[in-house]
């Protein structure tokens, strides 16, 4: 079956090829949950079609994407529920594409929002601040680009006399914002608010027992460097030892060498807090709508569009020993900085420290089908 021509598939990568499916043979599509999938399908259809603000502008909705979003409404009520008739919806209104990158495989990673500890105040046991998103901060349009900024920058920092690269990390921790009251929320170390960082939100347990959250409001626009992968180029550590905990406790064992290797990301991001957000609902992603654990997918924004629903074939280590295959379909809900590529996803696994287990042992090859939006 050949892939479809749609605008959809018009920005993937020079030497990207594709390859049209019948959802017959897709191994575990008929097994999926697709009612879980179109209730996340439907969330993600807001910003679509009303118009509400996301966090992380990504490549616009299609116009067959957007039709598919204005079929999917009038059918909500039984969708949501009835399996069938969620498999019915994205079989009749998409078709199966298969992407496939030129000299690689596809690669998924996951992700989840950690639970944590914190203070609205410095104290001793919470020495680390976190930061909002300062004034002068400019985020640039994806593909923009501005006199004396550097093109591999995504922000800059507005002054008197123009524009010029924002503060990088090891600035930032040296003191660069310092004095300007832009702190939120205090963590016990920089380890902590450098996962934090990663992750791209949080959930903060107060002392008092409250409960509010960190969400992404910007960065500084540097490139995103993976500290894992340079322990792991430093024979520090091997990939198959790899592991959230494990980061976590080398770069704990010596502050000051795990501040070097931090400083290597140059990345910096700085959060908003929701003291409102709803307990039961997941962080904020991109698409600025709630995340959903198993359903949510970070992918390439500079390829994709949210909405786009793909669906996964993937083999990953889970923290029971040994690989558990998974094969569901996913929305398009969120981006990343290292999610670069048209094969590229990274998989929510939920809230707290079980799902940060599970999600530290994925990096996997896997397949990635996307459903483009048949013309309506």
């Amino acid at each position: 079956m050949s892939a479809p021509a749609n605008t959809l598939l018009a920005h993937l990568p020079a030497g990207t090829t594709t390859r049209g499916l019948a959802f017959a043979e897709i191994p575990g599509w008929a097994e999926d949950d697709h009612a879980a999938a179109f209730r996340a399908f439907l969330e993600t259809c807001a910003p679509i079609l009303d118009g509400l603000t996301v966090l992380r502008n990504a490549m616009p909705a299609s116009p067959a994407l957007v039709a598919a979003c204005e079929a999917a409404r009038p059918i909500a009520d039984k969708a949501r529920q009835d399996r069938n008739a969620a498999r019915v919806f994205f079989e009749t209104g998409f078709e199966a594409v298969e992407i496939l990158p030129q000299g690689k495989t596809a690669f998924l990673t996951a992700y989840y929002e950690p639970e944590i500890a914190a203070s609205l105040t410095q104290t001793s046991e919470f020495p680390v601040p976190v930061l909002a998103r300062p004034e002068d901060l400019l985020t640039l349009r994806q593909g923009e680009t501005r006199p004396g900024i550097p093109p591999d920058l995504q922000a800059a920092r507005i002054t008197k006399d123009g524009l010029e690269p924002y503060p990088d990390r090891a600035a930032i921790w040296a003191g660069a914002l310092a004095g300007r009251n832009l702190e939120i929320a205090w963590l016990r170390d920089e380890a902590e608010l450098f996962i934090t960082q990663v992750q791209g939100s949080a959930r903060l347990k107060l002392p008092d027992g409250r409960i509010t959250r960190l969400t992404y409001s910007g960065r500084n626009g540097h490139p995103y460097t993976s500290i894992g992968r340079r322990l792991v180029e430093t024979g520090a550590m091997t990939l198959e030892e790899m592991s959230l905990a494990k980061l976590m406790a080398w770069l704990r064992a010596d502050p000051a060498r795990g501040r070097k290797l931090m400083e290597e990301n140059r990345s910096y991001v700085f959060f908003a807090r929701d003291d409102d957000a709803p307990a039961d609902r997941g962080p904020i992603g991109g698409a600025g709508v709630p995340l959903t654990e198993g359903r949510s997918l970070a992918i390439d924004r500079t390829i994709w569009p949210y909405g786009l629903p793909v669906f996964i074939d993937v083999e990953p280590l889970t923290p029971e020993g040994g690989r558990r295959r998974t094969t569901r379909l996913m929305i398009a809900q969120d981006t990343g900085s290292a999610i670069v590529g048209p094969a590229r996803g990274d998989y929510f696994m939920g809230s707290g420290a079980e799902a940060g287990d599970r999600a530290g042992l994925v990096r996997d090859a896997m397949r990635f089908i996307v459903l483009v939006p048949k013309a309506r």
